[in-house]
């Protein structure tokens, strides 16, 4: 067997950014799916879903999200993750999939997406951010580092976890603070407009 007769290889210096891009997120999946809130300086709040965002480290916890440009200026939030230190991650949970889809328009600074996509706005206590108060889980964050990704149009916001939101209609697993996925009901972002939903949940442990 051999490497021509087994796959179709193609280098990324081969074919356009956007079919990068579309190769890429059609294969890292699924990603998971939530809003980045966030408020200017003036106190004109954000809300911006992002599937580029990951854990990072457990201890302290660090989560990063990597912010790209629109027309060759920094997003909004990145924007106001400079000028206020905070964000909060909102997690996209299966019925709020819809609310999510509005908020990701291409609108300008003014616009508040909470009130455009119907979601109630709450005020976080450490991060001096708003977040979504249907969201089932939320992590407050402060900005840890910020790492340019040059020559990619892109910043890797890292985030410290200062304060976690939980919504009481999770469950825990037993004797532990890890969240029963049953109950959590998150979206995984694939390649387009194409989200997973969750459905049969399998458990595995690892050999011992």
């Amino acid at each position: 067997m051999s490497l021509e007769d087994s796959f179709n290889s193609v280098r990324p210096g081969d074919i356009s950014g956007r079919d990068r891009y579309a190769l890429l997120t059609s294969l890292v999946v699924p990603r998971p799916i939530g809003w980045i809130s966030t408020r200017s300086s003036e106190g004109v709040p954000n809300l911006a879903p992002f599937s580029y965002f990951a854990a990072l480290a457990g201890c302290p916890p660090l989560v990063g999200v990597s912010i790209g440009s629109r027309g060759g200026e920094p997003k909004d939030t990145l924007v106001n993750t400079r000028e206020t230190g905070g964000f909060c991650v909102n997690v996209c949970s299966e019925e709020l999939l819809e609310a999510m889809n509005v908020s990701s328009g291409e609108y300008s600074p003014e616009v508040d997406e909470f009130l455009l996509s119907r979601l109630t706005k709450m005020e976080g206590e450490e991060a001096g951010a708003p977040f979504v108060g249907e969201a089932p889980a939320v992590l407050e964050c402060r900005v840890f580092r910020e790492v340019g990704l040059e020559p990619a149009k892109n910043v890797l916001v890292i985030g410290e976890v200062v304060c976690v939101h939980l919504s009481k209609s999770l469950g825990l697993l037993p004797g532990s603070w890890a969240v029963d996925p049953a109950t959590l009901r998150p979206v995984g972002r694939l390649g387009s407009d194409r989200y997973l939903l969750p459905r049969e949940i399998m458990e595995l442990p690892r050999p011992k």
